[in-house]
């Protein structure tokens, strides 16, 4: 199976930010083979603050994620938060993402899988991979043909997360595809006063450990200027060592 990868903002912040990425994956995709996908929010909805940036919303961050696609030829993934914005979001991305905590919401995956895209469900940092069995059920039986699960690891206490790498292997058992989430793993959920907090450093280490523990993809959010990111600074990698990390993971 062809390794798949995931990349880009953690939220649509202006055009600029948006072709900046997406030339660079197109540059990485050209030097290494690989198809890697695009990705950015148009609105994220469970932001720890009433005041955090949320992005361009639906309707705009769709017009974006479009353009994305024509200019660069590049695949897009996005996430939905409301079954209502599966069908007009499903008119753009390839593949449509499931965020952790909303993967038991049963219209939201119903609707996801009837837009005939990729499903990409996201293990909730409260459930066992095991349990990630019946969000895949509730897909499939909706007509899902191509559906993904993501370990972005499990809740540990307050303000942590921990990855078991076990649950790689687990969610195999159900599903072909599992990624492996390098960024969002290694948050501090609300642990920065007022917004999540991370730490990057442990990103490349994250990927590697996923690898050995038989993950078909990766996912990871980048940007020029992470510390500057209106979301997720903390965690997303630099866009500059992207390509030598990306490289690491496909090589024998």
């Amino acid at each position: 199976m062809k390794q798949i990868f995931i990349a880009g903002p953690c939220v649509i912040e202006s055009a600029e930010l948006l072709d900046t990425v997406a030339a660079k994956l197109v540059d990485i995709n050209r030097k290494l083979g690989t198809d890697i996908i695009f990705k950015a929010s148009f609105d994220k909805a469970n932001r720890t603050s009433i005041r955090s940036f949320r992005g361009p919303g639906m309707e705009r961050g769709l017009q974006m994620l479009a353009d994305v696609k024509a200019k660069y030829g590049l695949r897009v993934l996005t996430d939905i938060h409301e079954s209502y914005q599966a069908a007009p979001t499903g008119e753009v991305a390839d593949v449509l993402q499931i965020p952790a905590f909303l993967c038991r919401q049963t219209d939201l995956l119903v609707a996801a899988a009837r837009t005939g895209r990729t499903v990409n469900i996201k293990k909730a940092q409260f459930l066992s991979a095991a349990d990630m069995r019946y969000p895949v059920e509730k897909a499939r039986d909706a007509g899902a043909e191509d559906v993904w699960l993501t370990e972005r690891g499990n809740i540990y206490g307050y303000n942590n997360l921990v990855v078991d790498f076990r649950n790689i292997s687990d969610m195999l058992d159900i599903v072909p595809t599992v990624i492996m989430d390098c960024t969002h793993s290694v948050q501090r959920p609300g642990g920065a006063g007022g917004k999540t907090g991370g730490d990057r450093r442990f990103v490349p280490a994250m990927a590697l450990a996923a690898q050995a523990f038989g993950a078909t993809g990766w996912f990871f959010e980048v940007h020029p200027e992470p510390d500057k990111g209106l979301s997720d600074a903390a965690n997303m990698l630099e866009l500059d060592k992207l390509e030598g990390l990306v490289k690491k993971l496909i090589t024998p």
